[in-house]
């Protein structure tokens, strides 16, 4: 297994748009000193010249602290530029294919909101799952919702580890207690706070204590 179920207990995912004041690089640092066990970078408005560069000043901070650092759909620009993996949505490139070309060590991460869809990714090479929206999220407002009841049979139809997604906050998250999760995926509930440090401390315990 490339990623270990520990390392999804706070995946953060970055949004430059919910900082206050202090660069990405910064905010990733308090992130992971919070608890952040893994980084994910997503920019959607870059070109792959300028996802490279950013990418590879975040591959940095998380290296140091030993914390993998994933990229966004962008499979190529992951490879290219270092990074310990790649998650893709639905809608891109195959699991199979980015194994195929990237080899056995690479992580893949993939979404699912079915069962049909968890069992695919399973089988054709990821090594965990992105379960979600569980809640009304901020950055994707017309994600489909997914409930405890199917986040639990979801997370129970693969042998693979999956993190929740979708609005979580420290508050919320134990509503989805004992679904079988392995973390939480979190974005505007730690990049869009005053301290990004303590809000990752608080969002650490409340991921523990609802595994």
């Amino acid at each position: 297994m490339n990623i270990e179920r520990k390392d999804l207990l706070l995946y953060a995912v970055t949004d430059r748009n919910f900082l206050h004041g202090i660069s990405l690089e910064d905010a990733v640092e308090q992130a992971i000193l919070g608890g952040a066990t893994c980084i994910q970078l997503r920019e959607k408005a870059v070109d792959e010249g300028e996802l490279i560069n950013r990418a590879k000043k975040l591959i940095e901070v998380c290296h140091r602290y030993n914390v993998p650092f994933i990229i966004n759909d962008d499979y190529e620009a992951a490879l290219k530029c270092g990074a310990d993996g790649v998650h893709v949505g639905i809608e891109d490139a195959p699991v199979a294919e980015i194994r195929r070309i990237a080899g056995k060590n690479f992580i893949i991460g993939a979404t699912a909101k079915t069962i049909e869809q968890a069992r695919l990714a399973e089988s054709s090479g990821a090594d965990y799952l992105g379960v979600g929206a569980v809640f009304p999220s901020p950055t994707k407002k017309n994600a489909l919702r997914i409930t405890p009841e199917l986040l639990k049979e979801i997370c129970g139809s693969v042998s693979i580890p999956a993190v929740a997604i979708g609005g979580i906050t420290a508050e919320n998250v134990k509503a989805i207690a004992g679904c079988g999760q392995s973390g939480i995926a979190v974005v505007s509930a730690l990049f869009g706070a005053e301290d990004v440090r303590a809000a990752a401390e608080k969002l650490t315990e409340a991921s523990k204590a609802a595994l």
